[in-house]
């Protein structure tokens, strides 16, 4: 059931990434990650409401903690698919969401099975393979570092959202994406970015953000019946997601080393989900 989750969350990831990555191509990035948080908080509220919990303060404040990661994360996603391919930046943005969430698993007392690690060492190489722009020089591609920021922060969103336990309900959910509104808007200030909606196609953020957190309910069941190692290394496949419609609907081109890649994604799914 928790990969099951798991892959829920992947598939609702990729296509809320594919959806405000392609808004912010066609407007600014940060204006839609902000109309996203929104969303998302709105929905995140609702959900609490109609459902029953005991947070503790401390779910509370994993909730918060959570909510950095999220907000800062999918803003220098989106400024990133707007800047650079998404089959590129997006993958990039995994490695940090997988990495840091099974380091605090492990440190927690999490031990996966062989299978798990086997996972993780083909995860790993896939999406580097994935995330480099063959042109011959070896270079990385344009919107790489934002990949790695968000990378990070949704290895925070990952790792933090993990200490919640089923208790607590969906409130800590709720405060994750409140503060991730208030994210946004700090560090597209702090970049001296414009963040303020001032276009109608700035909404299809809202629908990005819906989708984030069907994601992001999906991963916390997901933590919540199985291991944090687990559900974050296969959430964190959901630039398979992001690269096929960027493939099917902007005729992205998927290269030989990209393919190998998006291979080695697959095979650290199946293993994982062997274990």
């Amino acid at each position: 059931m928790a990969v099951l989750l798991s892959l829920a969350a992947a598939m609702a990831y990729g296509l809320s990434d594919f959806v405000g990555g392609l808004a912010s191509r066609r407007t600014s990035a940060w204006p839609v990650a902000f109309v996203g948080a929104v969303a998302a908080f709105a929905g995140a509220v609702v959900l609490a409401l109609v459902t029953h919990g005991s947070p503790s303060s401390a779910d509370l404040w994993w909730g918060a903690l959570a909510g950095i990661g999220s907000g800062a994360g999918g803003a220098f996603l989106y400024r990133g698919l707007a800047a650079g391919r998404m089959g590129v930046v997006a993958p990039i943005s995994a490695v940090g969401a997988a990495l840091l969430p099974v380091c605090v698993g492990v440190v927690s007392g999490e031990r996966p099975d062989l299978l798990v690690w086997l996972g993780i060492i083909a995860a790993v190489p896939g999406i580097w393979l994935v995330s480099r722009e063959p042109d011959g020089a070896g270079n990385l591609a344009d919107g790489i570092v934002d990949g790695v920021l968000a990378g990070l922060g949704f290895g925070l969103l990952f790792a933090a959202m993990g200490q919640v336990p089923e208790s607590a309900g969906f409130a800590p959910l709720a405060v994750t994406q409140g503060v991730a509104v208030v994210a946004v808007a700090l560090t597209a200030a702090a970049l001296r970015a414009r963040w303020v909606p001032y276009d109608a196609s700035q909404a299809w953020g809202a629908a990005a953000g819906v989708l984030a957190t069907g994601a992001v309910v999906a991963f916390l069941l997901a933590t919540q019946t199985g291991l944090l190692t687990i559900a974050s290394v296969v959430t964190s496949l959901y630039p398979a997601i992001t690269i096929g419609l960027a493939a099917a609907v902007l005729r992205e081109r998927v290269h030989a080393s990209q393919a190998v890649g998006l291979l080695l994604c697959g095979l650290a799914v199946g293993l994982v989900a062997a274990a």
